[in-house]
């Protein structure tokens, strides 16, 4: 079980990665994502490495955080739909976007860091 989930969270965040070829700033997220994605498959592989993964959750939180303001302002709004094109009347559709996609990566990094054994090492 453990193994699908890890060929999950690799795929769906090189696919996270993929789709952000088109955004306006893709290198930073297609590293972020791309990143999470290579430490699930390291994973599936038995290669696995707590810390690095634990600091990597640790860095996408605090960039997630940065965008708390937007995500407040979003809330405050009564959360309309975030799906729409972004509009300059909208500016926190982006940031909530991001939000949530680093919240996700979180999470699964969370998930990663604590189902890795103490003892796992990448080298």
């Amino acid at each position: 079980m453990k193994r699908a989930l890890n060929i999950f969270f690799s795929l769906l965040f090189l696919a996270f990665a993929a789709l952000n070829i088109n955004d306006l700033d893709p290198v930073v997220w297609i590293l972020a994502y791309g990143s999470v994605g290579i430490l699930f498959a390291l994973a599936v592989f038995g290669r696995a490495d707590r810390r690095v993964s634990g600091w990597l959750c640790i860095a996408l939180g605090i960039w997630m955080c940065t965008m708390l303001p937007g995500m407040m302002e979003w809330l405050e709004a009564d959360m309309p739909s975030i799906v729409e094109e972004m509009q300059a009347t909208n500016p926190y559709i982006e940031e909530v976007r991001e939000f949530l996609g680093l919240f996700i990566a979180v999470l699964a990094l969370v998930f990663l860091t604590f189902s890795t054994p103490r003892e796992a090492r990448l080298g």
